[in-house]
Formats: structure tokens, sequence, C-alpha cells
């Protein structure tokens, strides 16, 4: 891979991350602390909306992210043609 193409792969990179980051801290800054009390008024499983995304909602969103994630860099590592295996094999 070239140098532009390095950089171009790693600006994807970060951008992803600060997207899916920014999710997180909205769902568990946002939804567990700032807009916990209107939340509360809804009732989710039988537990006020907000104390369940401050207790399992932010915990259940950074997993789903992660699981986005690396569904996303593996299709950006397929188009810039990034292979672990190989690249692992070449270090060695």
């Amino acid at each position: 891979m070239d140098e532009q193409a390095r950089r171009e792969y790693w600006r994807r990179n970060l951008r992803l991350m600060a997207v899916l980051l920014t999710i997180w801290a909205l769902v568990s800054f946002g939804a567990g602390i700032l807009f916990v009390e209107p939340l509360n008024n809804i009732d989710f499983i039988g537990f006020p909306l907000g104390f369940w995304f401050a207790q399992q909602g932010s915990i259940i969103t950074f997993v789903i992210l992660i699981a986005v994630y690396v569904w996303r860099m593996d299709k950006l590592d397929a188009e810039y043609g990034v292979d672990e295996y190989e690249e692992e094999v070449h270090h060695s």
C-alpha cells in the first residue's frame, strides 16, 4: 500500500472510531445522565428507561458498537487489501 492509500485508510479508520465513540458517549452520558429524568417516565421491561440506560444500555451499546467496528474494519481492510495474516507472515 502506498503512502497516500495508507493515509486514507487511517483517516477512514479514525473517522469510524470517532463516530462510534460519539454514539457511545451520547448514549452513556446523554441517556444515562443528562436525560435520565425524562427517560425515567418511560418503562422498559419493568425498569425506568433512564435507569436502564445508566446500568445496562450503555454497556450493551458499547458491545454492539464493537461488533459494528469489527464489521466495518473488515470491509475497509478488504477494500484496501489489508490482510492480517499476510502482515504477520511478512513481519516474522
